[in-house]
């Protein structure tokens, strides 16, 4: 296995960086939903998985999901050849966790929406315009879950 080119306090400093929340991805979508009349809180501690967006009046959750930190099976994730081991668990233990949230806001009656990375960046990236517009129709519609990423987009009533 190769050496980290990086010392151990330099990577803990640059790993602590990374953003869990108003990542450009997120706050793209969200300038453009607002930009459409839809009015939304942020990041609800009192919701399963905080969401990135909360339509309370529409009883809808939007994800903006990382699709290296979330595991998806797009272009832009790629297992990292070094501690595969906690990588897989680390990875591993995410997608869990957005399941079991996903669930739990689920059953308490929301609508969940998710927006994967790869749809706003990337060989496989949709007009950015279309993905608002997919975010746009579902807030309005009374289809439980909506998932937009660059390959494909469903919806399940």
């Amino acid at each position: 296995m190769p050496a980290d080119i990086v010392s151990t306090s330099v990577r803990s400093r640059m790993m602590a960086a990374v953003k869990g929340k108003n990542t450009k991805p997120e706050l793209a979508i969200r300038s453009a939903l607002h930009g459409r009349g839809f009015r939304f809180r942020l990041h609800r501690k009192d919701l399963p998985g905080r969401p990135d967006l909360v339509f309370t009046c529409r009883n809808a959750v939007i994800f903006v999901h990382g699709c290296f930190w979330h595991g998806h099976d797009c272009h832009l994730f790629r297992w990292p050849k070094s501690r595969q081991d906690f990588w897989r668990e680390k990875i591993g233990s995410n997608i869990e966790r957005d399941r079991h949230q996903c669930e739990a806001l689920a059953e308490a009656g929301w609508r969940i929406g998710i927006v994967w990375e790869c749809a706003l960046k990337g060989k496989t990236r949709l007009p950015f315009d279309s993905v608002v517009d997919q975010c746009a129709m579902w807030l309005k519609s009374d289809i439980k879950t909506l998932e937009v990423s660059g390959d494909k987009t469903r919806a399940t009533v």
